[in-house]
């Protein structure tokens, strides 16, 4: 596990772990947290309710690869960054992690530090776009999101339904988070 900043760490597969009130995860692999969390094998209809992402209190799990050509949804990112920003803003610490480590999870972290953080300044962000492979193996993630704010943009109503979901939840167990934001 590796300390990016205060309370925020990232990890491959051997650092995954359930999520509890200290210490919320990030789930950034289909397999296996996403498949053992949905319960699928192989690939998981688009149309299923979870087919993003699956958030119960302490953990999220993403649907989402390394592929050769972006796949990347920007719901994924939003759902990430309310999820983690609540958890961190209220004192707990976060924990990313991928399969390798090497990829999605500094990634994902990198959005955090930049988007919700505040404390890598968008000018920086944008030159990851150019030198990301000093800090990462998949650069398209950082051209999918370098832009990205949870604040506008079409996903603007993603953050009021996604947040009233969260708010109707009784923190018993896991609900499905809508995957469709318009």
């Amino acid at each position: 596990m590796v300390t990016m900043h205060d309370r925020l760490y990232i990890g491959d597969g051997g650092t995954c772990r359930a999520g509890s009130d200290l210490l919320a995860v990030v789930h950034a692999c289909k397999s296996p947290c996403h498949q053992r969390s949905v319960g699928y094998t192989g690939s998981l209809s688009p149309m299923h309710p979870n087919y993003l992402v699956l958030r119960n209190p302490y953990d999220l799990y993403l649907n989402i690869i390394d592929p050769p050509v972006p796949l990347f949804k920007i719901e994924t990112f939003a759902h990430f960054l309310l999820f983690a920003g609540e958890h961190h803003d209220r004192g707990a610490s976060v924990l990313i992690h991928c399969n390798q480590g090497e990829s999605r999870a500094p990634t994902l972290a990198l959005l955090f530090l930049a988007k919700h953080l505040r404390v890598i300044p968008d000018a920086h962000f944008q030159m990851l776009k150019t030198r990301s492979h000093l800090y990462m193996q998949d650069t398209d993630q950082v051209r999918a999101f370098s832009n990205f704010s949870p604040r506008t943009g079409p996903w603007l109503g993603a953050t009021s339904e996604i947040h009233e979901t969260h708010r109707l939840r009784d923190g018993r167990g896991s609900r499905s988070v809508p995957n469709k934001i318009t």
